[in-house]
């Protein structure tokens, strides 16, 4: 296996690691929760050998990080009122919006389903990074499945070192808890898994089953 990058978070940094993503690599950077790996959404290669490195199941959807609200809806075959105000009302922040998939994504990337996980994170290196890149941007936790969350790039590559190309140093991230997640391809939102925004605040601005 080769040896993992390690990467700065500043714009030489960041240009290296989104043309790793372009190139269909595995590149593991922080966010306001927990560090991601992240990997172009639309490679069904790329998004295998994310599955890989991550010991994921292929059929367990990924979420897709987002420059903003305009990215989000693009990829998303409806976005509704609801989803404009949870957005408006949270993002950038740790809350991911489930909703019909549109066009631009691999079938892999959605675990073959027919709704998408959307989330704008709230991290100036997260940000930069899927801003810098022209293809959207999926990003589990980079953990092992069934680990503890990885919390630094030190802790990334002691656990995920040689299975990735890379990961961008962008320090210690923040609380650790994933984001919230929540349903709006039903008639009647509802929280899939409860996370980092607390669920009072969601139902403060839309109605949940």
């Amino acid at each position: 296996m080769r040896p993992t990058e390690r990467l700065t978070s500043d714009a030489a940094g960041i240009a290296r690691a989104a043309a790793l993503l372009a190139a269909g690599e595995v590149v593991a950077f922080p966010t306001e929760t927990v560090y991601g790996l992240g990997v172009r959404a639309d490679d069904a290669a790329a998004v295998r050998r994310l599955y890989a490195a991550k010991g994921r199941p292929e059929d367990k959807p990924l979420i897709v990080h987002v420059p903003g609200p305009a990215a989000a809806e693009g990829l998303a075959a409806r976005w509704d009122a609801r989803a404009r105000a949870l957005a408006a009302a949270f993002w950038p922040g740790p809350l991911t919006l489930v909703v019909p998939r549109g066009a631009g994504l691999s079938d892999e990337a959605v675990g073959g389903g027919t709704s998408v996980g959307v989330r704008m994170p709230a991290h100036a290196v997260a940000l930069a990074l899927v801003r810098a890149c022209s293809f959207p941007v999926a990003a589990p936790s980079a953990n092992l499945s069934g680990e503890p969350p990885a919390r630094d790039a030190e802790e990334v590559r002691s656990a995920r070192g040689g299975r990735i190309a890379a990961v961008v140093d962008g320090g210690r991230s923040g609380e650790g808890a994933p984001s919230t997640v929540v349903d709006l391809t039903c008639e009647r939102a509802r929280i899939l898994r409860p996370g980092a925004l607390a669920a009072e605040r969601v139902a403060a601005v839309v109605a949940l089953a």
